[in-house]
């Protein structure tokens, strides 16, 4: 199965608090941090609700 990098690139303060959950979800803690998952479709789903928060890229 194909993998993704997602890359925190802003921050979660003051966003909703699904979003933060999102992130956290994802394994992501700060700005900057890498981390690497299958691309499952719960997977790209997460991404897509806080693609304004990350970036991504194949693995």
């Amino acid at each position: 199965m194909a993998k993704i990098r997602v890359k925190q690139l802003k921050s979660a303060i003051k966003r909703p608090q699904n979003q933060k959950r999102t992130l956290e979800a994802l394994g992501l803690k700060r700005i900057g941090q890498v981390v690497e998952h299958e691309a499952t479709a719960s997977i790209v789903g997460m991404v897509n609700k806080v693609k304004h928060l990350v970036s991504t890229e194949e693995a």
